[in-house]
């Protein structure tokens, strides 16, 4: 069965909604839907061009003053925990977290933190600026953590030993192996976070027509009117991120994957709890979040 945002839906006024990654693309699309449903969107991107222009056209589309930006650039980890200060410095609130950046490298590059840029921005940003602000999702419960995965995290292997591919890179696995990680990731943080008011869902948001991975070569030249063709648009493939941010249908479910707004099976291993434990700690220690928040209110 599809679901559709129609204009009859709740209305999300006095709600905050951060989208990370949200200046182009599935983002926002998701933006934009968030927005005219009436939520504070902060759109979260790394170029301020980028992000003033998206506020600007995104307040025009949708009529709502409340749409805000805030700059990040996730592959660093200094720059998501001032993206956390500075969304719990300005909002009184916070009730979805949209975890929807991510990036693909076609050959294998290390952040500024050193660390394998896909993991860095696919999986750690996500885990880091989510534990940043569990206090705030908590406090404004019920809430929701939303994160976007790919179909692609079923068709790679995953090794925890190895998730920054040292021994032999591909983009393809490196992306497919974070994505998997962040199934897992959310199933984990749906257990530590149960009783808490606060949800955790996941989703696959379909084959859409974006630039992720593509660049400015012949390659994207090429593909990118081949894609238009065959892909969904930004708004079909944000669908889903939108109905697990703001449907009442979906009020209360946690630890579940989506695709095309229904509950699906994800990859068998992402439902083992001693992987993902494992992964919890691994994160932790890459991103220097020793204590677990939803565990200990002592800050990180």
């Amino acid at each position: 069965m599809m679901h559709s945002q129609s204009a009859t839906a709740p209305s999300l006024e006095g709600q905050v909604h951060l989208v990370t990654g949200a200046t182009s693309g599935i983002g926002r699309a998701t933006a934009r839907a968030l927005a005219q449903r009436g939520a504070l969107v902060v759109v979260c991107g790394r170029d301020r061009g980028k992000a003033v222009e998206t506020v600007a056209t995104l307040r025009a589309e949708t009529g709502n003053p409340a749409v805000d930006y805030l700059l990040a650039d996730l592959s660093i980890q200094a720059e998501v925990r001032t993206l956390a200060q500075q969304v719990q410095q300005r909002y009184q609130r916070l009730d979805v977290l949209v975890n929807n950046a991510g990036t693909f490298q076609l050959r294998r590059r290390v952040s500024e933190d050193g660390i394998e840029m896909t993991w860095a921005v696919n999986m750690l940003a996500p885990f880091l600026l989510t534990n940043l602000l569990l206090d705030a999702l908590r406090a404004s419960a019920p809430a929701r953590v939303v994160n976007v995965t790919s179909r692609m995290h079923q068709s790679v292997p995953f090794d925890l030993d190895d998730v920054q591919l040292a021994k032999e890179y591909s983009g393809q696995r490196a992306y497919g192996a974070s994505k998997r990680a962040v199934v897992s990731f959310t199933y984990e943080l749906a257990r530590r976070l149960a009783g808490s008011g606060v949800t955790a869902n996941v989703l696959h948001p379909g084959f859409a027509a974006t630039s992720m991975g593509l660049g400015d070569g012949l390659l994207g030249k090429v593909i990118r009117p081949l894609m238009r063709l065959v892909a969904d648009s930004p708004a079909e493939a944000a669908r889903t991120s939108v109905y697990l941010a703001a449907s009442p249908e979906v009020a209360g479910v946690t630890g579940t994957y989506f695709v095309d707004c229904e509950p699906a099976d994800s990859a068998p291993q992402t439902c083992d709890e001693e992987v993902a434990a494992r992964l919890w700690d691994l994160c932790a220690e890459m991103t220097g979040l020793k204590i677990h928040p939803a565990a200990d209110k002592d800050q990180p």
